[in-house]
């Protein structure tokens, strides 16, 4: 298993910051990769969406991945999961207000992703690419946190 962490100071308060991200058929219009949104469930953000998202890779590529919330006490954490091909992850956000200095009312947004392969495959690319896959990971990551930023 291996496990990335980023955390990013967002300028907006906490239940800006959240009502930005868990607006999921409004991704596209501020998640620089995402390029489609399918909502699978109806109803508010909560434990038990599931919607499938497409990224634009770095190599111009396009992937689908499903995503299922898991756990969610708004605005707080919630945590999603979604089946790899080869792997399974999952991630954990959390939106913790900056109560006091100089950016006092921004929030600090972390997301912790944890990783473990499914298949021979997975594993034998885990052992190969591990650290490059994890940078990938760390970079894509980082700029979902700064996408984030200037749309709260």
């Amino acid at each position: 298993m291996s496990t990335v962490a980023v955390t990013r100071l967002v300028e907006a308060p906490v239940v800006d910051v959240w009502r930005v991200f868990t607006n999921l058929p409004q991704r596209c219009e501020w998640l620089s990769t995402v390029t489609r949104v399918e909502m699978l469930t109806s109803g508010a953000f909560a434990a038990g969406t599931v919607w499938r998202e497409t990224r634009t890779m770095a190599d111009g590529d396009e992937v689908t991945e499903e995503f299922r919330v898991g756990e969610c006490v708004a605005p707080e954490r919630f945590v999603v999961a979604s089946p790899g091909i080869g792997a399974d992850y999952r991630m954990t956000y959390t939106f913790e207000p900056v109560v006091e200095g100089r950016h006092r009312g921004a929030t600090m947004v972390t997301v912790v992703q944890d990783g473990a392969p499914t298949a021979p495959a997975g594993r034998f690319l885990a052992l190969v690419f591990g650290g490059l896959a994890a940078r990938t990971v760390e970079g894509a990551l980082r700029r979902d946190l700064d996408d984030l930023a200037a749309a709260a």
